[in-house]
């Protein structure tokens, strides 16, 4: 089977790019702060969150229980940070192609590469956020683990699987309105079935499995690993995450590509 999506993601690199960038940039226009709120608004959910469970709930992570609440908001933040990035593709996704009736309507778009653009602005906000997280190590355990490097290796089962993910529920939010509602449900209970606030170690033992068939939880689980405890991620999660992401990412863009042709029809 000849693999597709990489070539036709790769032929419309640039425009991609700009849109990207556009969507980025437009976020934020006249706004006071500008892209300061890519920084800011993390930050306050980071806060938040760690004065909620770390202080009125008393929670602590683990090993990590003598570096009190500001163990507990880096190991919350790593977690945040890889479920905001799919939870933005995710709440997009129902949407995307609606919301962009002009793109339908011309032939030599490519549609597809809409899924790239929402993946790409979300990657930029978790970029963002990835800054925010080795600010609060180094204030933390004053240092970066060296396997940090890792983490572009951890994270490409997460981007092909919300890559996956957009394609599919894009297409089927053109004939099934009601998608979107669904999807929100679906991410807000991911947050609390994720190992976001918790690790899955502290789980009881009968549970643990069930969790982690939850594919956030194994990304999760990863980047903690390489980002914060300084260990290398597991070889068979980088085999078997990215030719599991990557055959779904195939299908999916395959499913787009045929659906697509009835989206001027139906819109």
């Amino acid at each position: 089977m000849t693999i597709r999506f990489p070539r036709a993601l790769w032929q419309n690199r640039e425009l991609c790019w700009r849109l990207a960038e556009r969507e980025v940039l437009g976020r934020y226009r006249g706004s006071l702060l500008g892209l300061a709120w890519s920084f800011l608004t993390p930050l306050a959910m980071l806060a938040v969150y760690t004065f909620v469970f770390s202080q009125v709930f008393k929670a602590r992570w683990g090993t990590l229980e003598n570096q009190g609440p500001l163990g507990f908001a880096v190991n919350l933040f790593a977690g945040l940070i890889v479920f905001n990035l799919f939870a933005e593709c995710a709440n997009r996704a129902p949407t995307l192609v609606l919301a962009n009736p002009s793109y339908v309507k011309k032939i030599v778009f490519p549609l597809e590469i809409l899924a790239g653009v929402s993946v790409g602005s979300a990657g930029f906000h978790a970029l963002t956020s990835l800054v925010v997280l080795a600010i609060f190590e180094l204030i933390a355990f004053r240092g970066l683990p060296y396997t940090f490097i890792w983490l572009p290796l951890v994270w490409v089962p997460l981007i092909l699987g919300c890559l996956a993910f957009t394609w599919v529920i894009a297409a089927l939010g053109v004939f099934l309105r009601d998608i979107g509602q669904l999807v929100g449900v679906i991410v807000s209970m991911l947050m609390f079935l994720s190992p976001v606030f918790f690790p899955v170690s502290a789980l009881p033992l009968q549970w643990q499995p069930i969790l982690t068939l939850n594919p956030l939880a194994q990304v999760i689980e990863q980047t903690r690993m390489v980002v914060i405890a300084g260990e290398h991620p597991q070889a068979s999660y980088l085999i078997a995450g990215t030719l599991i992401a990557g055959l779904a990412c195939e299908l999916s863009f395959r499913l787009f590509q045929k659906t697509k042709r009835a989206f001027a029809d139906v819109m």
